[in-house]
């Protein structure tokens, strides 16, 4: 029996958009796109893993309603990069891109990032849609308009927000995921249940084997939940300009400083996240925001799903000096998001060094 699809809408007035949700939907882009858009052109951005069958399924079917280029990227986080951006700018000039022309972005989040950053600086602006083929891209990456590139100390300090004109998430892309990059994902899955849905983390714990056996009912109403939730908070902070966006970043102050430290590509971001969640759970427990139950809860599922919590092996102190390059650092003072129950987490601010020092040391759990 086929999985009914899905349909989550981001309103956000003139540039709200749709996020299909479906399995084998991915031969539709072209009307997927035609229909929301007049296009004459369009450019699928993709990378050497995703090129076969994806990326060029998805370029296909928009060459059967305009002209279709398919441009390829190495794979990996290293090509967010400042290179890889000019090096695209100087193909979509080949390629007679112009403001008429649309991105098509055909992959996980690395891909999705960096062909919406390129979107949104080529020629000051021009349209682009997200064909997430990632479970960490459609839960998370595709949606919201942040598009950006990583400087080689400071991961997506080069970004714009921008965003798309919609989301075409065909679920059977995941069957051609390798394993570790799926269990990446689920580390964004389940910081939506800390962060906003407490009900949504029970779902999860008591999924596991559908979550690991990629069954279609429950990759379906996870992707479409864990849109809806990150669409909800956008719709109120667009622009993280309120400070309510920033609770998406559960896990990604600690997580981002890792994925850093231990060189872009060592850890998958999801990967990185885990661990960051686990480590922003400890501090919180150490500030009196939580007990331990909480930290051992989300870890017994994190575990559950595939996700290690044990972080590489840094000095505590090359940790927060990294972590003093992060977006969310005010005025020299580092700023956490942390929970204070199941469901309910708050962008901290003025945290001590010596109480992150802590939490990245402690083994007490």
């Amino acid at each position: 029996m086929s999985v009914p699809q899905q349909r989550v809408r981001v309103s956000l007035g003139p540039r709200s958009y749709d996020i299909e949700i479906e399995e084998g939907n991915l031969e539709r882009t072209g009307e997927f796109v035609a229909s929301r858009i007049k296009v004459s052109h369009a450019v699928v951005i993709t990378d050497e893993h995703v090129e076969e069958p994806h990326g060029r399924r998805v370029a296909e079917s928009l060459a059967e309603h305009a002209a279709a280029d398919l441009v390829v990227v190495p794979a990996g986080e290293p090509s967010k990069s400042v290179a890889t951006a000019a090096a695209l700018w100087e193909k979509l000039l080949q390629l007679g891109t112009d403001r008429k022309s649309v991105v098509v972005a055909v992959g996980g989040g690395v891909i999705g990032d960096l062909a919406g950053f390129v979107a949104a600086t080529f020629a000051r602006g021009i349209p682009f849609f997200q064909v997430p083929t990632s479970l960490l891209a459609q839960v998370d990456s595709s949606v919201g308009g942040k598009v950006g590139i990583n400087l080689p100390e400071a991961k997506n300090m080069v970004g714009a927000f921008l965003q798309p004109q919609g989301v075409l998430i065909d679920t059977a892309t995941l069957e051609t995921l390798p394993e570790r990059e799926y269990r990446s994902g689920l580390g964004e899955v389940v910081k939506y249940g800390v962060i906003l849905d407490a009900d949504f983390f029970a779902y999860l714990e008591t999924n596991v084997a559908g979550l690991l056996d990629r069954h279609p009912e429950v990759l379906s109403f996870t992707i479409a939940r864990c849109c809806r939730l990150k669409a909800d908070i956008v719709e109120q902070d667009e622009r993280e300009e309120t400070g309510l966006r920033a609770v998406l970043n559960y896990g990604h102050t600690f997580g981002h400083a890792f994925e850093a430290l231990a060189g872009y590509g060592e850890l998958l971001h999801g990967e990185a996240v885990a661990i960051g969640m686990d480590c922003a759970a400890r501090l919180a427990c150490r500030l009196g925001r939580v007990g331990p139950e909480f930290v051992q809860r989300q870890r017994r599922l994190l575990a559950a799903l595939g996700l290690s919590t044990q972080g590489p092996l840094l000095e505590p102190d090359q940790v927060l000096r990294t972590m003093m390059h992060d977006k969310k650092v005010a005025h020299g003072r580092l700023r956490f998001v942390l929970p204070s129950r199941m469901g309910a987490v708050d962008l901290v601010g003025d945290v001590s060094p010596e109480a992150v020092r802590d939490a990245l040391a402690d083994t007490s759990f």
